[in-house]
């Protein structure tokens, strides 16, 4: 693990479930499972710079 990783933990409290998203010494806690997901997958590709398309294969022409 580098300090760019992104991470996501479930941790049981006594109040319930708690999801962890962690990027190096910072963590950011959600109640919420589908939430804590969708915020990690934009810092993971926000960090990695990757494109994000919502059009499969959006560099291709249509038709090809």
């Amino acid at each position: 693990m580098n300090e760019q990783d992104v991470l996501l933990e479930r941790t049981n409290q006594p109040d319930g479930v708690r999801w962890c998203v962690r990027l190096g010494k910072r963590t950011l806690v959600f109640d919420d499972e589908s939430a804590a997901r969708a915020f990690a997958a934009q810092l993971h590709m926000r960090l990695n710079r990757e494109p994000l398309s919502l059009v499969p294969n959006a560099d291709k022409e249509p038709g090809s």
